[in-house]
Protein backbone atom coordinates (compact mmCIF):
# COMPACT_ATOMS: atom_id res chain seq x y z
CA UNK A 1 0.00 0.00 0.00
CA UNK A 2 1.26 3.11 -0.92
CA UNK A 3 2.39 5.70 2.03
CA UNK A 4 -0.61 7.93 0.54
CA UNK A 5 -2.85 5.54 0.94
CA UNK A 6 -2.37 4.62 4.64
CA UNK A 7 -2.18 8.37 6.02
CA UNK A 8 -5.43 8.52 4.48
CA UNK A 9 -7.25 6.04 6.60
CA UNK A 10 -9.68 6.49 9.49
CA UNK A 11 -10.89 3.27 9.60
CA UNK A 12 -11.08 -0.28 8.64
CA UNK A 13 -14.15 0.22 6.05
CA UNK A 14 -11.97 3.05 4.43
CA UNK A 15 -9.20 0.14 3.20
CA UNK A 16 -10.61 -1.33 -0.41
CA UNK A 17 -8.25 -4.78 -0.01
CA UNK A 18 -9.96 -6.93 1.59
CA UNK A 19 -7.15 -8.45 3.85
CA UNK A 20 -5.54 -5.46 4.87
CA UNK A 21 -8.98 -4.31 6.31
CA UNK A 22 -9.81 -7.30 8.15
CA UNK A 23 -6.31 -6.84 9.46
CA UNK A 24 -6.91 -2.99 10.15
CA UNK A 25 -10.34 -4.08 11.75
CA UNK A 26 -8.41 -6.80 14.20
CA UNK A 27 -6.35 -4.00 15.16
CA UNK A 28 -9.21 -1.98 16.23
CA UNK A 29 -10.11 -4.32 18.53
CA UNK A 30 -6.81 -4.58 20.75
CA UNK A 31 -7.42 -1.56 22.72
CA UNK A 32 -10.73 -2.66 23.87
CA UNK A 33 -9.84 -6.59 24.42
CA UNK A 34 -6.72 -5.59 26.46
CA UNK A 35 -8.67 -3.43 28.81
CA UNK A 36 -11.79 -6.14 29.02
CA UNK A 37 -9.32 -8.72 29.53
CA UNK A 38 -7.64 -7.16 31.98
CA UNK A 39 -10.61 -6.38 33.99
CA UNK A 40 -12.21 -9.86 33.34
CA UNK A 41 -9.15 -11.70 34.30
CA UNK A 42 -8.69 -10.27 37.59
CA UNK A 43 -12.69 -11.10 38.06
CA UNK A 44 -11.79 -14.91 37.00
CA UNK A 45 -8.90 -15.23 38.48
CA UNK A 46 -9.88 -13.45 41.88
CA UNK A 47 -11.38 -16.61 41.94
CA UNK A 48 -9.38 -19.82 40.49
CA UNK A 49 -6.04 -18.07 41.89
CA UNK A 50 -6.55 -15.57 44.68
CA UNK A 51 -3.37 -15.15 46.01
CA UNK A 52 -1.84 -14.83 42.87
CA UNK A 53 -4.50 -12.19 42.25
CA UNK A 54 -3.51 -11.01 45.64
CA UNK A 55 -0.09 -10.40 45.09
CA UNK A 56 -0.47 -9.17 41.65
CA UNK A 57 -2.57 -6.51 43.48
CA UNK A 58 -0.05 -5.52 46.06
CA UNK A 59 2.68 -5.71 43.22
CA UNK A 60 0.28 -3.29 40.90
CA UNK A 61 -0.50 -0.62 43.94
CA UNK A 62 3.55 -0.19 44.21
CA UNK A 63 4.19 0.14 40.41
CA UNK A 64 1.71 2.71 41.31
CA UNK A 65 2.66 4.23 43.91
CA UNK A 66 6.15 4.81 42.11
CA UNK A 67 4.55 5.94 39.12
CA UNK A 68 2.66 8.79 41.63
CA UNK A 69 5.79 9.75 42.99
CA UNK A 70 7.65 10.10 39.60
CA UNK A 71 4.43 12.10 38.10
CA UNK A 72 4.29 14.33 40.94
CA UNK A 73 8.07 15.15 40.74
CA UNK A 74 7.92 16.21 37.01
CA UNK A 75 4.31 17.83 37.91
CA UNK A 76 6.39 20.27 40.02
CA UNK A 77 9.16 20.43 37.69
CA UNK A 78 7.15 21.34 35.23
CA UNK A 79 4.74 24.36 37.02
CA UNK A 80 8.11 25.72 37.82
CA UNK A 81 9.11 25.89 34.28
CA UNK A 82 5.63 27.16 33.35
CA UNK A 83 6.54 29.88 35.92
CA UNK A 84 9.94 30.91 34.56
CA UNK A 85 8.22 31.35 31.06
CA UNK A 86 5.65 33.65 32.16
CA UNK A 87 8.45 35.73 33.59
CA UNK A 88 10.31 35.90 30.63
CA UNK A 89 10.32 38.92 28.22
CA UNK A 90 10.20 36.27 24.95
CA UNK A 91 10.13 39.33 22.37
CA UNK A 92 13.38 40.74 24.21
CA UNK A 93 14.86 37.54 23.81
CA UNK A 94 14.08 37.03 19.62
CA UNK A 95 15.35 40.64 19.40
CA UNK A 96 18.70 38.41 20.45
CA UNK A 97 18.84 36.03 18.57
CA UNK A 98 21.55 36.29 15.75
CA UNK A 99 21.58 35.57 12.29
CA UNK A 100 17.86 35.13 11.91
CA UNK A 101 15.11 37.70 11.21
CA UNK A 102 11.90 37.10 13.67
CA UNK A 103 10.21 39.53 11.67
CA UNK A 104 9.95 37.21 8.54
CA UNK A 105 7.76 34.64 10.77
CA UNK A 106 4.08 35.10 10.45
CA UNK A 107 1.35 33.43 12.76
CA UNK A 108 -1.71 32.07 10.99
CA UNK A 109 -3.82 31.24 13.62
CA UNK A 110 -7.36 28.91 12.62
CA UNK A 111 -10.23 29.57 14.74
CA UNK A 112 -12.83 26.86 14.03
CA UNK A 113 -16.05 27.54 15.49
CA UNK A 114 -19.68 25.98 14.80
CA UNK A 115 -22.36 27.50 17.33
CA UNK A 116 -20.53 29.06 19.78
CA UNK A 117 -21.75 33.01 21.04
CA UNK A 118 -20.19 36.12 19.65
CA UNK A 119 -18.81 36.90 23.17
CA UNK A 120 -16.87 33.66 23.42
CA UNK A 121 -15.33 34.17 19.98
CA UNK A 122 -14.65 38.12 21.10
CA UNK A 123 -13.00 36.82 24.14
CA UNK A 124 -10.82 34.82 22.45
CA UNK A 125 -9.98 37.46 19.71
CA UNK A 126 -9.48 40.07 22.37
CA UNK A 127 -6.65 37.32 23.65
CA UNK A 128 -4.62 38.07 19.99
CA UNK A 129 -5.17 41.65 20.02
CA UNK A 130 -3.37 42.03 23.23
CA UNK A 131 -0.62 39.92 22.32
CA UNK A 132 2.83 41.24 22.38
CA UNK A 133 3.45 40.39 18.83
CA UNK A 134 3.28 42.49 16.35
CA UNK A 135 0.33 41.88 14.66
CA UNK A 136 1.09 42.87 10.75
CA UNK A 137 2.11 39.45 11.46
CA UNK A 138 -0.95 37.61 12.08
CA UNK A 139 -3.17 36.11 10.08
CA UNK A 140 -6.56 35.25 11.15
CA UNK A 141 -8.98 32.88 10.05
CA UNK A 142 -12.38 32.40 11.55
CA UNK A 143 -13.68 29.17 10.42
CA UNK A 144 -17.59 28.81 10.40
CA UNK A 145 -19.31 25.69 9.72
CA UNK A 146 -22.83 26.08 7.19
CA UNK A 147 -24.49 23.87 8.92
CA UNK A 148 -24.37 26.06 11.91
CA UNK A 149 -27.16 28.34 9.87
CA UNK A 150 -27.46 31.92 9.15
CA UNK A 151 -27.34 33.15 12.66
CA UNK A 152 -23.79 32.38 13.47
CA UNK A 153 -23.29 33.27 9.79
CA UNK A 154 -24.13 37.10 10.70
CA UNK A 155 -22.28 36.79 13.39
CA UNK A 156 -19.62 35.98 12.04
CA UNK A 157 -19.83 38.91 9.40
CA UNK A 158 -20.08 41.56 12.59
CA UNK A 159 -16.92 40.23 13.76
CA UNK A 160 -15.21 40.32 10.83
CA UNK A 161 -15.69 44.05 10.57
CA UNK A 162 -14.89 44.41 14.55
CA UNK A 163 -11.73 42.64 13.49
CA UNK A 164 -10.35 43.28 10.19
CA UNK A 165 -8.47 45.92 10.78
CA UNK A 166 -6.90 44.86 13.99
CA UNK A 167 -4.69 42.24 12.49
CA UNK A 168 -2.02 41.65 8.98
CA UNK A 169 -5.17 39.65 7.65
CA UNK A 170 -8.79 38.41 8.30
CA UNK A 171 -10.65 36.04 6.59
CA UNK A 172 -13.70 34.09 7.41
CA UNK A 173 -14.11 30.73 6.06
CA UNK A 174 -17.31 28.62 5.58
CA UNK A 175 -16.75 25.24 5.58
CA UNK A 176 -19.39 23.48 3.17
CA UNK A 177 -21.57 21.20 5.26
CA UNK A 178 -20.70 17.65 2.99
CA UNK A 179 -17.51 17.32 1.06
CA UNK A 180 -16.86 13.79 -0.04
CA UNK A 181 -14.59 11.88 2.47
CA UNK A 182 -15.12 13.78 5.64
CA UNK A 183 -16.58 13.95 8.66
CA UNK A 184 -18.11 16.70 10.37
CA UNK A 185 -16.31 18.28 12.99
CA UNK A 186 -13.31 20.63 13.74
CA UNK A 187 -10.90 18.54 11.64
CA UNK A 188 -12.10 18.85 8.35
CA UNK A 189 -12.94 22.43 9.36
CA UNK A 190 -9.66 23.30 9.77
CA UNK A 191 -8.19 21.39 6.97
CA UNK A 192 -10.61 23.51 4.62
CA UNK A 193 -9.75 26.90 5.98
CA UNK A 194 -6.09 25.80 5.63
CA UNK A 195 -6.74 24.93 2.15
CA UNK A 196 -8.55 28.46 1.40
CA UNK A 197 -5.98 30.37 3.61
CA UNK A 198 -3.16 29.25 1.92
CA UNK A 199 -5.03 29.71 -1.76
CA UNK A 200 -6.49 33.29 -0.77
CA UNK A 201 -3.50 34.66 1.28
CA UNK A 202 -0.60 32.40 1.30
CA UNK A 203 -0.09 32.18 -2.58
CA UNK A 204 -0.98 35.91 -3.65
CA UNK A 205 1.24 37.28 -1.01
CA UNK A 206 3.98 34.46 -2.00
CA UNK A 207 4.98 33.80 1.62
CA UNK A 208 7.16 31.21 2.43
CA UNK A 209 5.86 28.14 3.95
CA UNK A 210 9.12 27.98 5.84
CA UNK A 211 8.25 31.59 7.66
CA UNK A 212 4.81 30.70 8.51
CA UNK A 213 3.54 28.92 11.93
CA UNK A 214 0.10 27.80 11.98
CA UNK A 215 -1.51 27.63 15.18
CA UNK A 216 -5.05 25.11 15.56
CA UNK A 217 -7.02 27.02 18.12
CA UNK A 218 -10.71 25.79 19.84
CA UNK A 219 -12.25 28.77 19.43
CA UNK A 220 -12.66 28.96 23.50
CA UNK A 221 -8.85 29.22 23.06
CA UNK A 222 -7.31 32.51 24.92
CA UNK A 223 -3.38 32.87 24.60
CA UNK A 224 -1.57 34.38 27.66
CA UNK A 225 0.21 37.63 25.92
CA UNK A 226 3.72 36.31 24.79
CA UNK A 227 2.81 33.04 23.47
CA UNK A 228 3.33 34.11 19.91
CA UNK A 229 6.99 35.54 21.07
CA UNK A 230 7.78 32.49 22.93
CA UNK A 231 6.56 30.57 20.30
CA UNK A 232 8.54 32.07 17.44
CA UNK A 233 11.80 31.82 20.10
CA UNK A 234 11.59 28.39 20.03
CA UNK A 235 10.62 27.79 16.33
CA UNK A 236 14.31 30.01 15.56
CA UNK A 237 16.60 28.28 18.06
CA UNK A 238 15.37 24.67 17.06
CA UNK A 239 17.18 22.01 15.45
CA UNK A 240 15.44 21.29 12.13
CA UNK A 241 12.35 23.60 13.23
CA UNK A 242 10.37 22.58 10.35
CA UNK A 243 10.24 18.55 11.71
CA UNK A 244 8.20 19.32 14.46
CA UNK A 245 5.45 20.61 16.08
CA UNK A 246 4.62 22.88 19.25
CA UNK A 247 2.49 22.24 21.91
CA UNK A 248 1.67 24.76 24.72
CA UNK A 249 0.69 23.57 27.85
CA UNK A 250 -3.17 24.01 28.55
CA UNK A 251 -5.08 25.50 31.44
CA UNK A 252 -8.55 25.99 32.18
CA UNK A 253 -8.93 29.21 33.53
CA UNK A 254 -11.89 30.77 31.90
CA UNK A 255 -14.58 30.22 33.54
CA UNK A 256 -12.86 27.86 36.26
CA UNK A 257 -13.90 29.61 39.64
CA UNK A 258 -17.92 28.95 38.32
CA UNK A 259 -17.94 25.43 36.92
CA UNK A 260 -18.96 22.45 39.40
CA UNK A 261 -16.29 20.92 41.28
CA UNK A 262 -15.95 17.72 39.39
CA UNK A 263 -15.42 19.51 36.02
CA UNK A 264 -12.41 21.46 37.39
CA UNK A 265 -10.94 18.48 38.61
CA UNK A 266 -11.31 16.76 35.60
CA UNK A 267 -9.93 19.65 33.66
CA UNK A 268 -6.91 20.66 35.87
CA UNK A 269 -6.05 16.87 36.11
CA UNK A 270 -5.41 17.12 32.43
CA UNK A 271 -3.30 20.54 33.12
CA UNK A 272 -1.03 18.40 35.02
CA UNK A 273 -1.03 15.25 32.94
CA UNK A 274 0.04 17.75 29.80
CA UNK A 275 3.10 19.20 32.13
CA UNK A 276 4.11 15.52 32.94
CA UNK A 277 3.89 14.69 29.15
CA UNK A 278 5.81 17.97 28.59
CA UNK A 279 8.70 16.94 31.04
CA UNK A 280 9.06 13.25 29.11
CA UNK A 281 8.93 14.91 25.51
CA UNK A 282 9.79 11.40 23.73
CA UNK A 283 5.92 10.83 24.90
CA UNK A 284 4.50 13.76 24.17
CA UNK A 285 2.39 13.76 21.03
CA UNK A 286 -0.09 17.15 20.02
CA UNK A 287 -2.98 17.87 21.56
CA UNK A 288 -5.67 20.32 21.25
CA UNK A 289 -5.00 24.18 20.31
CA UNK A 290 -1.33 23.51 19.42
CA UNK A 291 1.08 24.99 16.65
CA UNK A 292 2.45 23.64 13.16
CA UNK A 293 5.02 24.70 10.79
CA UNK A 294 3.28 25.91 7.58
CA UNK A 295 5.40 23.65 5.46
CA UNK A 296 3.84 20.33 7.02
CA UNK A 297 0.61 21.81 7.27
CA UNK A 298 0.23 22.45 3.61
CA UNK A 299 2.73 19.72 2.95
CA UNK A 300 1.26 16.66 4.71
CA UNK A 301 -2.32 17.94 4.91
CA UNK A 302 -4.71 18.19 7.84
CA UNK A 303 -6.78 15.32 8.97
CA UNK A 304 -10.61 15.39 7.98
CA UNK A 305 -12.12 12.66 8.63
CA UNK A 306 -11.24 11.46 12.42
CA UNK A 307 -12.23 12.76 15.16
CA UNK A 308 -9.14 13.19 17.39
CA UNK A 309 -7.50 15.33 14.63
CA UNK A 310 -5.19 17.06 16.91
CA UNK A 311 -3.31 13.63 17.76
CA UNK A 312 -3.97 12.23 14.12
CA UNK A 313 -1.79 15.21 12.93
CA UNK A 314 1.28 14.40 14.78
CA UNK A 315 0.87 10.11 13.85
CA UNK A 316 0.05 11.57 10.34
CA UNK A 317 3.68 13.39 10.02
CA UNK A 318 5.44 11.31 11.96
CA UNK A 319 5.09 9.11 9.36
CA UNK A 320 4.92 11.03 5.94
CA UNK A 321 8.24 12.32 7.45
CA UNK A 322 9.67 8.17 8.11
CA UNK A 323 9.94 9.16 12.20
CA UNK A 324 11.77 11.97 11.82
CA UNK A 325 9.14 14.03 13.58
CA UNK A 326 8.70 15.39 17.05
CA UNK A 327 6.69 17.57 19.16
CA UNK A 328 8.61 20.51 20.93
CA UNK A 329 7.00 21.12 24.39
CA UNK A 330 6.56 25.12 25.59
CA UNK A 331 6.07 25.86 29.06
CA UNK A 332 3.91 28.61 28.04
CA UNK A 333 -0.32 28.82 28.80
CA UNK A 334 -2.95 28.71 26.85
CA UNK A 335 -6.54 28.74 28.22
CA UNK A 336 -9.75 27.15 27.59
CA UNK A 337 -13.15 26.60 29.27
CA UNK A 338 -14.03 23.91 32.27
CA UNK A 339 -17.16 22.09 30.48
CA UNK A 340 -20.23 24.12 31.84
CA UNK A 341 -23.96 23.45 31.16
CA UNK A 342 -26.77 24.95 32.32
CA UNK A 343 -27.26 22.55 35.61
CA UNK A 344 -25.25 20.17 37.14
CA UNK A 345 -26.71 16.76 35.74
CA UNK A 346 -26.11 18.35 32.18
CA UNK A 347 -22.57 18.89 33.01
CA UNK A 348 -21.79 16.01 33.93
CA UNK A 349 -23.55 14.39 30.48
CA UNK A 350 -21.64 16.62 29.10
CA UNK A 351 -17.92 15.63 30.68
CA UNK A 352 -18.51 12.61 30.24
CA UNK A 353 -19.28 13.07 26.49
CA UNK A 354 -15.60 15.02 26.10
CA UNK A 355 -13.72 12.43 27.95
CA UNK A 356 -15.24 9.83 25.87
CA UNK A 357 -14.37 12.04 22.58
CA UNK A 358 -10.63 12.51 24.33
CA UNK A 359 -10.68 9.05 24.90
CA UNK A 360 -11.69 7.88 21.28
CA UNK A 361 -7.63 8.70 20.45
CA UNK A 362 -7.22 4.83 20.66
CA UNK A 363 -7.77 5.27 17.40
CA UNK A 364 -4.71 6.27 16.79
CA UNK A 365 -3.84 2.25 18.13
CA UNK A 366 -4.38 0.61 14.97
CA UNK A 367 -3.46 3.71 12.54
CA UNK A 368 0.29 3.95 14.08
CA UNK A 369 0.30 -0.31 13.90
CA UNK A 370 -0.63 -0.04 10.36
CA UNK A 371 1.48 2.48 9.57
CA UNK A 372 4.19 0.87 10.91
CA UNK A 373 4.00 -2.55 9.19
CA UNK A 374 3.82 -0.42 5.70
CA UNK A 375 6.48 2.00 6.93
CA UNK A 376 10.02 -0.13 6.79
CA UNK A 377 12.36 3.12 7.39
CA UNK A 378 11.32 3.36 10.96
CA UNK A 379 13.56 2.15 12.86
CA UNK A 380 12.08 -1.21 14.95
CA UNK A 381 12.94 -0.03 17.97
CA UNK A 382 10.88 3.31 17.82
CA UNK A 383 8.30 1.71 16.71
CA UNK A 384 8.24 -0.61 19.91
CA UNK A 385 8.35 2.11 22.00
CA UNK A 386 5.99 4.45 20.62
CA UNK A 387 3.40 1.38 20.62
CA UNK A 388 3.89 0.65 24.19
CA UNK A 389 3.62 4.62 25.26
CA UNK A 390 0.07 4.29 23.52
CA UNK A 391 -1.48 1.12 24.45
CA UNK A 392 0.29 1.72 27.95
CA UNK A 393 -1.61 5.00 28.41
CA UNK A 394 -4.73 3.72 26.59
CA UNK A 395 -5.00 0.76 28.62
CA UNK A 396 -3.94 2.78 32.22
CA UNK A 397 -6.81 4.63 31.41
CA UNK A 398 -9.53 2.74 31.33
CA UNK A 399 -8.23 0.23 34.15
CA UNK A 400 -5.92 1.88 36.60
CA UNK A 401 -8.18 3.31 38.56
CA UNK A 402 -10.49 0.59 38.93
CA UNK A 403 -8.11 -2.11 39.93
CA UNK A 404 -6.72 0.28 42.22
CA UNK A 405 -9.78 1.75 44.11
CA UNK A 406 -12.53 -1.42 43.72
CA UNK A 407 -11.01 -4.58 42.13
CA UNK A 408 -8.43 -5.05 44.72
CA UNK A 409 -10.35 -5.97 46.92
CA UNK A 410 -12.32 -9.23 44.56
CA UNK A 411 -9.96 -11.81 45.86
CA UNK A 412 -11.15 -11.41 49.54
CA UNK A 413 -15.15 -11.94 47.90
CA UNK A 414 -14.44 -14.32 45.29
CA UNK A 415 -11.30 -16.42 46.78
CA UNK A 416 -13.15 -18.48 49.38
CA UNK A 417 -12.59 -19.86 52.85
CA UNK A 418 -9.59 -21.62 51.71
CA UNK A 419 -8.15 -18.13 50.70
CA UNK A 420 -9.34 -15.98 53.67
CA UNK A 421 -7.86 -17.64 55.80
CA UNK A 422 -4.35 -17.11 54.70
CA UNK A 423 -2.22 -14.59 55.95
CA UNK A 424 -2.10 -12.97 52.38
CA UNK A 425 -6.23 -12.35 52.56
CA UNK A 426 -5.90 -10.15 56.07
CA UNK A 427 -3.15 -8.29 55.39
CA UNK A 428 -4.22 -7.42 51.88
CA UNK A 429 -6.74 -4.78 52.61
CA UNK A 430 -4.17 -3.42 55.34
CA UNK A 431 -1.31 -3.22 52.78
CA UNK A 432 -3.41 -1.88 49.94
CA UNK A 433 -5.13 1.11 51.90
CA UNK A 434 -1.21 2.20 53.58
CA UNK A 435 0.06 1.99 49.99
CA UNK A 436 -3.14 4.16 48.93
CA UNK A 437 -2.61 6.55 52.08
CA UNK A 438 0.99 7.38 51.05
CA UNK A 439 0.06 7.91 47.43
CA UNK A 440 -2.52 10.83 48.82
CA UNK A 441 0.99 12.67 48.33
CA UNK A 442 0.18 12.41 44.75
CA UNK A 443 -3.76 14.25 45.43
CA UNK A 444 -1.92 17.18 47.89
CA UNK A 445 0.82 18.40 45.56
CA UNK A 446 -2.54 18.62 42.50
CA UNK A 447 -4.07 20.42 45.14
CA UNK A 448 -1.36 22.66 46.19
CA UNK A 449 -0.17 23.38 42.38
CA UNK A 450 -3.64 23.87 41.37
CA UNK A 451 -4.34 26.33 43.58
CA UNK A 452 -1.16 28.68 42.54
CA UNK A 453 -2.56 28.03 38.71
CA UNK A 454 -5.52 30.09 39.25
CA UNK A 455 -6.57 33.16 38.13
CA UNK A 456 -7.87 36.15 40.03
CA UNK A 457 -11.30 35.99 41.80
CA UNK A 458 -13.54 37.25 39.70
CA UNK A 459 -16.16 39.78 41.25
CA UNK A 460 -19.46 37.79 42.77
CA UNK A 461 -17.73 34.65 43.68
CA UNK A 462 -16.02 34.22 47.16
CA UNK A 463 -12.60 34.46 48.34
CA UNK A 464 -13.99 31.22 50.34
CA UNK A 465 -14.30 29.24 46.99
CA UNK A 466 -10.56 28.95 47.05
CA UNK A 467 -11.02 26.42 50.37
CA UNK A 468 -13.75 24.22 48.33
CA UNK A 469 -10.98 24.42 45.30
CA UNK A 470 -8.17 22.39 47.47
CA UNK A 471 -11.08 20.49 49.08
CA UNK A 472 -12.51 19.16 45.92
CA UNK A 473 -9.46 17.13 45.62
CA UNK A 474 -10.38 14.12 48.15
CA UNK A 475 -13.19 13.36 45.23
CA UNK A 476 -10.28 12.62 42.75
CA UNK A 477 -10.52 8.98 42.93
CA UNK A 478 -14.27 8.93 42.28
CA UNK A 479 -13.84 11.09 39.53
CA UNK A 480 -11.06 9.18 37.99
CA UNK A 481 -13.56 6.08 37.74
CA UNK A 482 -16.42 7.96 36.73
CA UNK A 483 -15.23 10.68 34.22
CA UNK A 484 -11.80 8.52 33.37
CA UNK A 485 -12.25 4.65 33.49
CA UNK A 486 -15.94 4.31 32.42
CA UNK A 487 -15.80 6.87 29.17
CA UNK A 488 -12.22 5.44 28.47
CA UNK A 489 -14.06 1.97 28.44
CA UNK A 490 -16.57 2.94 26.36
CA UNK A 491 -14.52 4.33 23.92
CA UNK A 492 -12.59 0.92 23.58
CA UNK A 493 -15.82 -1.06 23.23
CA UNK A 494 -17.36 1.09 20.83
CA UNK A 495 -13.79 0.75 18.73
CA UNK A 496 -13.61 -2.92 19.10
CA UNK A 497 -17.35 -3.47 18.29
CA UNK A 498 -16.90 -0.97 15.11
CA UNK A 499 -19.50 1.44 16.21
CA UNK A 500 -17.56 4.63 15.00
CA UNK A 501 -17.83 7.71 16.86
CA UNK A 502 -18.92 11.14 15.75
CA UNK A 503 -16.96 14.64 16.30
CA UNK A 504 -19.73 15.96 19.45
CA UNK A 505 -18.93 19.49 20.01
CA UNK A 506 -18.65 20.10 23.82
CA UNK A 507 -20.76 22.79 24.56
CA UNK A 508 -19.23 26.58 25.41
CA UNK A 509 -21.59 28.05 28.66
CA UNK A 510 -19.97 31.20 30.74
CA UNK A 511 -21.99 32.14 33.03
Amino acid sequence: MEKKEYLEISKASDIKNRKQRRLYRLFETLPGIISLGTLAGVFVFSWILPSWVGIFIICFCFYYLFRIFYFSLHQIIGYYKVKSHLATDWLKSLKKIKGKDWKAIYHIVILPTYKEGGHIIRESLNSLVNADYPKEKLIVVLALEERAGDEFKNIAKNIEKEYADKFFKFLTVIHPDIIEGEIAGKGSNVAYAGKKTHDEIVVPLRLKHENILVSTFDIDTKIYPQYFSCLTWYYLTEDNPQRASYQPVPVYNNNIWRAPFFARVVSTSNTFWQMIQQERSEKLTTYSSHSIPGKVFFEVGYPSNVVCDDSRIFWRAYLYYNGDYRVVPIYYLVSMDVVDSANIWKTMVNQYKQQKRWAWGCVEIPYIIFGFLHNKKISPWRKISHLYILIDGYWSWATAALLLFILGWLPLFLGGNKFNFTVLSFNLPVLTSRIMTIALVGILVSAFLSMMLLPAVPKGVSRIKKITIFLQWIFLPAILIIFGSLPALDAQIRLMLGKYMGFWVTEKLRK
